[in-house]
């Protein structure tokens, strides 16, 4: 059963959110019904959040620098070895 809901939003964010939606092709109100479900989804129900703080010492920026702190920890260095030139064949 559906039932009605009446929100009055300020002008910037009833822009915002109709900029949103247009964005993704959705109308306001699928929006706002993904904006309901995704604030109160049960950790439980998705193992990526129920994991969110179970790791102490991350950098305070991590979430804005994930793409950097990836590349460092993935991309190394290596010393390539020096190639053996080989001798061309006579005939």
């Amino acid at each position: 059963m559906k039932r009605p809901l009446q929100v009055y939003l300020p002008d910037t964010d009833h822009d915002r959110l109709e900029a949103w939606a247009h964005q993704r092709g959705w109308s306001k109100s699928q929006a706002v019904r993904a904006a309901i479900r995704s604030l109160t989804r049960r950790t439980d129900e998705d193992p990526l959040l129920a994991a969110s703080g179970m790791i102490e010492g991350l950098p305070e920026d991590l979430s804005a620098r994930v793409d950097a702190y990836l590349e460092e920890s993935f991309v190394a260095k290596v010393d390539r070895p020096a190639r053996r030139r080989r001798r061309k064949r006579i005939r």
